[in-house]
């Protein structure tokens, strides 16, 4: 049987998924006003894949029996220099998620909470690619510095992106 410890952690954590979204739509209003569109549909759209993961720990807490808690959250940062900034700020954000679910996993094993452990799993794998993807964002704005034409052409293919969220069961 699942802890109250875990069922807390795990309500903390769908909390704060929450709480990345609205942080990336902060990052997607600021690149609006910039008017650099295409940066900000990328942020937009993270911002809906990160309630997608949100809705995945509300679906497995009532799945394994435990309620969901929405709680309130804590201010969004919106003071963002440059899509630079916004990049890093981002990459930072997703290494404190890693961290936060990686104390999850640690508690599932603890507590040889197996469906807890398979559920987390994808998470896992989740922000591996999460990290790598920003990292490598980073590294290719910081390449292109003041080329406006490199620049204009990120821009321009962020523009395309889209979110399709797969089944909450996957």
């Amino acid at each position: 049987m699942i802890s109250n410890q875990l069922v807390n952690e795990l309500n903390k954590q769908m909390n704060f998924e929450f709480l990345s979204s609205h942080v990336y739509m902060a990052m997607g209003a600021y690149c609006l006003h910039e008017n650099l569109d295409g940066f900000a549909n990328f942020f937009i759209v993270q911002a809906e894949e990160e309630r997608f993961h949100a809705m995945k720990f509300f679906k497995f807490l009532n799945d394994i029996g435990q309620k969901a808690e929405i709680s309130g959250m804590d201010a969004i940062p919106n003071g963002f220099t440059s899509v630079l900034d916004c990049y890093e700020k981002a990459y930072a954000h997703e290494k404190e998620v890693t961290k936060r679910i990686y104390h999850l996993s640690d508690i599932a094993l603890t507590e040889r909470e197996h469906a807890t452990i398979h559920f987390l799993k994808w998470f896992i794998d989740e922000q591996v690619e999460e990290e790598s993807l920003f990292d490598s964002i980073i590294h290719k704005l910081k390449r292109i510095d003041d080329d406006s034409n490199a620049f204009f052409m990120m821009d321009t293919e962020f523009a395309s992106r889209k979110f399709v969220a797969p089944s909450l069961n996957e």
